[in-house]
């Protein structure tokens, strides 16, 4: 049994640490191989990727975090009947904390590859062990217990873009405030830091890294690493929102090998929806990230690789569709190499076309709200400019936690693009205040922080200055085509991938104008911009897959071996 060592309130404790019975250890010893550890031996090291999952027979084994300061804290303990090991263990990627043998000890160890057969094979205990492996990545999350430690001034740009980064690919994270945190002054002192370099970056493998990149702090910790240029994939799909994951999901629970490629992180748009209430089967709704967390780890569990954060920059299409293959051209110079292509880069982000708009962008302006946002803005007044479904969820989230919304919206009033108890909800909040016909004017600020902004109403042609440090925008996005220049994809007028038989005769339904290329969910031309829509386009357009696969594979049986000396002597003949 686990028992917790530092306290953490547990609500869902003998799920997390649930206690297999001898008849469950019966049942995965099979796909498992059994190892006998003395005492002090590490079954996983902070950082590093281990073997696997592991089962414990005999003996006791001592989960520990690290602190800033490389020590040691004993959180877990785990005897007999438990298992070591969360959603890091499952993908193959480094250990968030030290597991630790304190007593000689007989343990069954579970590879990603037969942890995951085990799950498909044995229903109920796979059930058991899945649920005990994501609510631990969510304990972790909640307690910031394993993962980076980031030091830095509290607002400062940098900081709030590495804090967002994480939390929107569901990892573990510390911050400690450079200014007040004890423990962070005495770090940089050791460290020999000036505060011109901050932030910095502690990863769990005690690399320390000074104002890194998105990808450069994935790549410490673990998230992406380099991609085998001798593998083909049976599909690679290009983008990690709902679409994308649900092909994902349905592709690899079939049997094909699967690729999923993201420049940002997981669940697209919808990842980053505060609450959905109209999706189906959730009628008390479910936030984005809640949703989209679910489908990475169904994703994760069928034996989908991934590869985030990895930008795409090109699409190359081969002489012969039979025998040749797709080549994905990164960013930082990799290729992914594939039979099929799936299109589901979704949209990108409009942006507002002011003078000093990108002074603020990266501090003061958000694209999404979840509880990070509302708790940078907790007691302040904030500026949010749409009046869509996603405004409206936004705004329903943050009302509770802010002084006032203003809500600034350019149409007559919110029915016409708004669902009715959205726009019911948001009229009974006294704390916001919707302003229509109404258009945000400027910017200020200092620093590269928001002070103020200015709009102007249409009925008045007044200009009105608020200020605040916080606004948030939902006024639409763009198809994100730019990496299929040169690829030979047809496009509508507005940019967004035709498919089927608008992309041209005998295109198998969401195929685009290249054969085994395929577009879905928000890019495709003519869908509808629900996530229920985006999950139903990633069902369906798995089973096309296969029928491609298998025209393409049947077509290249008949092309001759020119290599075999038989069927050339046939030939001659």
């Amino acid at each position: 049994m686990a028992e917790a060592e530092t306290p953490i309130p547990d609500e869902r404790h003998d799920q997390i640490f649930p206690s297999l019975e001898p008849a469950d250890v019966a049942r995965a010893r099979r796909f498992g191989v059994i190892r006998r550890l003395a005492a002090g031996a590490m079954l996983a090291r902070a950082g590093e990727v281990g073997e696997g999952l592991a089962i414990i027979l005999s003996g006791t084994v001592f989960i520990y975090s690290h602190d800033s300061f490389g020590q040691r804290q004993h959180i877990l303990s785990f005897g007999p009947g438990s298992f070591i090991g969360e959603m890091a263990q499952l993908a193959g990627r480094p250990a968030l904390n030290d597991a630790e043998v304190r007593e000689p000890a007989e343990v069954l160890i579970l590879v990603p590859e037969r942890m995951r057969a085990l799950m498909i094979a044995e229903a109920e205990l796979g059930e058991r062990m899945m649920r005990a492996l994501i609510l631990r990545r969510v304990r972790l999350l909640k307690a910031g217990v394993g993962g980076p430690i980031i030091i830095g001034p509290a607002e400062d740009v940098n900081v709030l873009r590495l804090e967002g980064f994480l939390a929107r690919n569901g990892y573990p994270h510390e911050t400690l405030q450079a200014e007040t945190d004890v423990e962070a002054r005495s770090l940089l002192e050791r460290f020999h830091i000036d505060p011109g370099q901050l932030p910095i970056v502690l990863c769990p493998n005690g690399n320390l890294l000074r104002n890194p990149s998105e990808t450069e702090l994935a790549r410490c910790i673990g998230l992406v690493g380099p991609i085998d240029p001798t593998r083909v994939f049976d599909v690679a799909i290009v983008g990690a929102g709902p679409a994308g994951l649900a092909t994902a999901v349905y592709a690899a629970s079939e049997g094909l090998s699967v690729l999923v490629l993201d420049c940002r992180s997981f669940g697209g748009q919808a990842g980053a929806s505060s609450r959905i209430e109209n999706y189906l089967g959730f009628p008390t709704g479910i936030s984005g990230m809640a949703l989209m967390s679910r489908a990475y780890s169904q994703a994760t569990k069928f034996g989908v690789e991934t590869a985030i954060p990895n930008e795409v920059i090109g699409l190359d299409s081969p002489e012969d569709p039979i025998t040749g293959h797709f080549i994905l051209q990164l960013a930082d110079g990799e290729r992914v190499t594939a039979r099929s292509v799936v299109i589901a880069s979704g949209v990108s982000y409009r942006r507002l076309a002011l003078e000093n708009f990108d002074e603020y962008g990266a501090s003061s302006v958000h694209y999404w709200v979840s509880q990070r946002e509302a708790k940078l803005c907790a007691g302040q007044e904030v500026v949010l400019v749409g009046a869509g479904n996603a405004a409206g969820q936004g705004v329903v989230y943050l009302a509770p936690h802010v002084a006032k919304v203003w809500m600034l919206a350019r149409g007559e009033g919110l029915q016409a693009s708004m669902s009715q108890y959205l726009v019911d909800r948001v009229s009974a909040l006294p704390n916001v205040e919707v302003l229509t016909r109404t258009e945000l004017e400027s910017l200020e600020g200092e620093d590269g922080l928001l002070s103020a902004v200015r709009w102007r109403r249409a009925a008045s042609r007044q200009e009105e200055r608020r200020s605040t440090r916080h606004l948030f925008l939902f006024i639409g996005a763009d198809p994100n085509t730019m990496w299929l220049a040169g690829a030979g994809i047809a496009l509508d007028a507005k940019g967004f991938v035709l498919t089927g038989a608008q992309a041209g005769e005998n295109r198998r339904p969401l195929e685009t104008s290249q054969p085994g290329i395929f577009a879905i969910g928000d890019i495709r031309s003519g869908s509808t911009k629900r996530v229920a829509a985006a999950v139903g386009e990633g069902a369906q357009v798995a089973a096309a897959l296969h029928a491609y696969l298998a025209t393409r594979a049947e077509r290249k049986s008949q092309i001759p071996d020119r290599s075999d000396p038989v069927q050339a002597a046939e030939r001659s003949a």
